[in-house]
């Protein structure tokens, strides 16, 4: 397979980067008292401005995320500021706690942030069911080490995020037959090595890994 065909390969793979879970989540209905809450459920009618406002008083911009291989430091984009404010929002709420690298690809990209657990969805459902619009036109290509975040797995030929969950690229070179389609929105500046890792395990035909690979918590750093 020469050089052209495996890129096309790689294109042929990854031009549907979506959201997928390995499988249907099921969520049993809880009782309906009321618990009090400090942001409201999240729809795709109030995400937006909820962000708006969210993203002017929580200006943090670097994570850390721990994971089964180590630990993996990402600076968040000023520029995306939507995607930024998401994803610390979700961080700030633990979202990320026990979800896991769920179709990882080696010299391509190894994505997260869902899981086969029950308890991933109901997470999901307490945060509320939103997309988000893509932001692509920052000057931001999809270089080795960048975070962006894939398309829900709904029909949606406009590609909005999938807020919940982001791939990172670990291809040599990079993966720049996704500019355009996928909002960049961080990078890597610590802990490729750990990426590396993880992207060289063993999969089975859905490319999840045969074992499963944790992310333990998300947590803000300076």
């Amino acid at each position: 397979m020469n050089c052209q065909d495996t890129q096309s390969k790689k294109k042929s793979e990854s031009s549907n980067l979506q959201a997928k879970p390995k499988q249907e989540q099921t969520i049993k209905s809880k009782s309906n008292k009321e618990i009090e809450r400090e942001y409201p459920v999240l729809t795709d009618k109030n995400a937006m401005e909820f962000f708006l406002e969210y993203e002017k008083n929580n200006k943090e911009n670097k994570v850390r995320i721990t994971t089964d291989f180590g630990e993996i430091d990402i600076l968040l984009f000023d520029k995306t500021k939507f995607h930024r404010a998401n994803f610390i929002f979700l961080t700030k709420q633990n979202y990320f706690s026990d979800t896991q690298f769920y179709r990882v690809i080696n010299n391509f990209m190894v994505q997260a942030g869902n899981s086969d657990d029950k308890k991933t969805a109901r997470k999901r459902k307490k945060i509320g069911k939103y997309l988000l619009p893509t932001d692509t036109k920052r000057g931001y290509k999809h270089d080795r080490g960048v975070i962006s975040m894939p398309s829900s797995e709904i029909d949606n030929p406009h590609k909005l995020a999938s807020p919940f969950e982001f791939f990172i690229v670990q291809q040599h070179g990079g993966s720049h037959f996704l500019d355009g389609d996928y909002t960049i929105f961080g990078k890597v500046i610590k802990g490729m090595e750990v990426i590396d890792k993880i992207a060289a395990v063993d999969t089975d035909n859905a490319d999840w890994p045969l074992h499963n690979i944790y992310i333990k918590k998300v947590e803000i750093i300076n």
